[in-house]
C-alpha cells in the first residue's frame, strides 16, 4: 500500500475521449485528485462522481484537478459523463496497470465469493509529484469535500 509523502507512482492512460492523460502533465502546474472506483454507472460510484462534479469549480480554485480511474472503456465512461453532467476527467485502465501501481486492485468476498475488485480509493496528489493524502476504503457520500477541505489544506 502507497502512504502519504511517497513519490506517487507515474501514470499514464487515455480518458473518456481517447486522450493521453499523465501524472507529468500536471507536475509544477497543478495539483491531482486520482480517486478509484469499481464501475461506471453504479449507485456508490455515481454519489462519488457527482459529489465532485458539485465541488470541480472549488477544487479549480486550489489549482487542482480531479480525475477518476475504473477499469471500464473509454465508451462507458463517456456514456456515464453524459448520462450524469459530469465534470471530471475518467481514465480508462482497462488493462489494469495503473489500478496495480496504486494498489487498489484487490481481492475481495461478497456473499461468500472471492473475485478481484477495485477497492474505493483516493490518493491527492500535489504539484511535486509527492503523495499529500492516501486514503484506502473510501465511503463515497460526503467523501469529495473531505477532499476538497485536505486540498484547502496543501
Amino acid at each position: 500500500m502507497l502512504e502519504a509523502q511517497q513519490k506517487a507512482p507515474d501514470f499514464q492512460s487515455v480518458n473518456q475521449y481517447d486522450q493521453p492523460v499523465s501524472l507529468s502533465d500536471y507536475l509544477g502546474k497543478k495539483n491531482v485528485v486520482l480517486y478509484f472506483y469499481p464501475k461506471d454507472d453504479t449507485p456508490g460510484c455515481t454519489i462519488e462522481a457527482n459529489e465532485f462534479t458539485q465541488k470541480a469549480s472549488e477544487f479549480a480554485e486550489y489549482d487542482t484537478v480531479v480525475i477518476g480511474v475504473s477499469k471500464d472503456n473509454c465508451e462507458s465512461h463517456r456514456a456515464f459523463i453524459d448520462k450524469f453532467g459530469l465534470k471530471v476527467d475518467l481514465l480508462a485502465d482497462t488493462n489494469g496497470e495503473l489500478c496495480e501501481s496504486y494498489g487498489v486492485w484487490r481481492e475481495r468476498e461478497k456473499n461468500g465469493v472471492k473475485s478481484m475488485a477495485i477497492f474505493r480509493s483516493t490518493f491527492i496528489i500535489d504539484k511535486q509529484g509527492n503523495l499529500a493524502d492516501v486514503e484506502y476504503g473510501v465511503n463515497p457520500e460526503g467523501h469529495a469535500q473531505t477532499v476538497l477541505e485536505k486540498v484547502k489544506n496543501l
